[in-house]
């Protein structure tokens, strides 16, 4: 016989998932489409009663994003620019009746490459904390998501947060996203820049790219070439020309491998050129 709990606190859903395996659900738009028409086999604990889950909070240190803040909660949040990107992102997901639902975590935890908050994230240097009965940890998004649908979640563990240094939550950001059509759609690649401009130059940079390898990839080698450039019209050229090592992308039935690595190339210039006003207002391609 499977089990279904609805603890009301933290500590209630830690002590369950210290006793017995358990599927969490959250939002439930990823939970439900993968569970199709198949009977449940597996305890369900459903956290939705977990109020202190949900919310962002302002510390001295970090901007706190409580495990089941929605993505219309990200949108409708008084955050600074370096959470535009994010914020964009947060209206890809899916439509508006889904973004009303659906989790920041549940987003990380199913560790799809084409997830559309984790680029943005990965720019803002975010780390997940994961809480079990026995420890807190905290791990960079990056060493988080593992892979396609892999995670470091470890038994008895759940993510309670996501959490942005303040120090990382400096500059303005953008986001692009490619996909066959405008809207519901799951991309064919997709950039977030968050970029720090002091002078009329770019201080510092941090450009990720999603859907372009089994997890979304920060691009040290673009950012290295962004850093100290004047903001100009040779920003493109810069970037055109920087490595895109970290990328591995692959064919599917929406776009091959080598459109992808081209398309990457070209969104990030969009990405890059918004978050630093050249394109004013064009954050989709």
């Amino acid at each position: 016989m499977i089990r279904y709990a609805k603890p009301t606190t933290v500590d209630e859903a830690l002590a369950l998932l210290g006793e017995d395996r358990w599927r969490i659900l959250a939002g439930g738009t990823d939970f439900y489409p993968a569970q199709g028409a198949k009977p449940f086999r597996d305890n369900i604990l459903d956290i939705n009663g977990l109020a202190m889950l949900r919310g962002i909070e302002e510390t001295d240190e970090y901007w706190w994003i409580g495990a089941r803040t929605t993505w219309t909660d990200i949108v409708r949040h008084p955050l600074p620019p370096a959470f535009d990107a994010l914020k964009s992102a947060a209206r890809e997901v899916g439509s508006v009746q889904i973004q009303n639902v659906a989790s920041v975590a549940g987003n990380l935890c199913n560790a799809s490459p084409a997830a559309d908050g984790v680029p943005a994230l990965l720019a803002l240097d975010a780390d997940v904390e994961l809480r079990s009965v026995k420890a807190v940890r905290h791990l960079p998004l990056d060493a988080f998501i593992l892979g396609n649908r892999r995670t470091a979640l470890q038994p008895g563990e759940m993510v309670t947060a996501i959490r942005v240094p303040k120090r990382s939550a400096v500059g303005s950001s953008a986001f692009v996203k490619l996909g066959a059509r405008r809207y519901l759609v799951i991309s064919i690649a997709m950039a977030a820049a968050r970029l720090v401009v002091e002078g009329g130059m770019i201080a510092d940079a941090a450009i990720a790219v999603g859907s372009c390898s089994a997890v979304a990839r920060r691009l040290a080698g673009v950012e290295t070439a962004l850093r100290g450039r004047p903001i100009d019209e040779a920003l493109a050229d810069a970037v055109l020309s920087a490595p895109f090592d970290e990328l591995s992308p692959i064919a599917d039935v929406r776009g091959s491998a080598e459109y992808r690595q081209d398309a990457a190339r070209e969104i990030v210039v969009r990405a890059v050129r918004s978050a630093t006003g050249l394109d004013q207002g064009k954050v989709a391609a």
